[in-house]
């Protein structure tokens, strides 16, 4: 299967490096596909492709937003609306708002009434989003390695089945998924991205990732 990855900074890097690793095909899409560090990823990625937004929404089965937040809407025009319909969207931004972040905390240019998942797929509402991939650093999207087990992936989104294929890819890239069903909880999901941050910004930890615990009989 071919995967789009729009957004070619660090987040966009490790989940295509994931996906080649699944043995996916890869497009790693840039506005720059010239742009050095881009060059330097295809080169030490020789299965991968690189291409504007538009050539990589149309090449990818299954899409990836990988941009910032504030980004989304600019990266859409580029790419094409028209791209995204009927294909699984994995929506890993996080809708951080400029500035500096307070006490650890970053601000968001959204609400916990309306998510910047919600928005997107207003956006695009012919397209299947699932929010995943926002609550972590890059460093650990894939086949992440913790001395207490495997960590949680929360995600989210209005179609079951793309949610089901999310998860199936979250298993791959080795994860235990927490499906918290239709876009709406993304007003939830989205803020762990605040809380992930906090250690960074005070003590400068960016390893750690979320792990839900159970009752034995859950």
């Amino acid at each position: 299967m071919k995967i789009g990855i729009l957004g070619s900074a660090e987040v966009g890097q490790a989940l295509g490096e994931g996906f080649l690793k699944e043995r996916y095909e890869v497009m790693l899409g840039t506005r720059h596909p010239k742009k050095e560090e881009v060059v330097q990823w295809k080169d030490a990625h020789p299965g991968a492709l690189t291409g504007d937004f538009a050539q990589t929404a149309a090449f990818g089965e299954i899409l990836v937003l990988a941009c910032p937040g504030s980004a989304v809407g600019s990266l859409v025009s580029l790419a094409g609306a028209n791209h995204f319909s009927g294909k699984v969207v994995i929506d890993a931004t996080n809708p951080i708002a400029p500035g500096e972040p307070v006490d650890g905390v970053l601000k968001f240019f959204t609400t916990l009434e309306d998510s910047l998942l919600e928005r997107t797929q207003r956006l695009l509402p012919k397209a299947r989003l699932v929010k995943a991939f926002n609550s972590v650093g890059s460093t650990s999207m894939y086949k992440p390695d913790f001395p207490g087990g495997m960590p949680t992936m929360f995600i989210c989104g209005n179609d079951a089945d793309a949610r089901k294929t999310v998860t199936d890819i979250l298993t791959a890239f080795g994860w235990e998924t927490e499906d918290l069903g239709v876009a709406t909880a993304a007003r939830a999901i989205e803020p762990l991205c605040l809380l992930w941050c906090i250690p960074g910004f005070l003590r400068n930890d960016w390893v750690h990732a979320y792990k839900v615990l159970k009752p034995a009989s859950a």
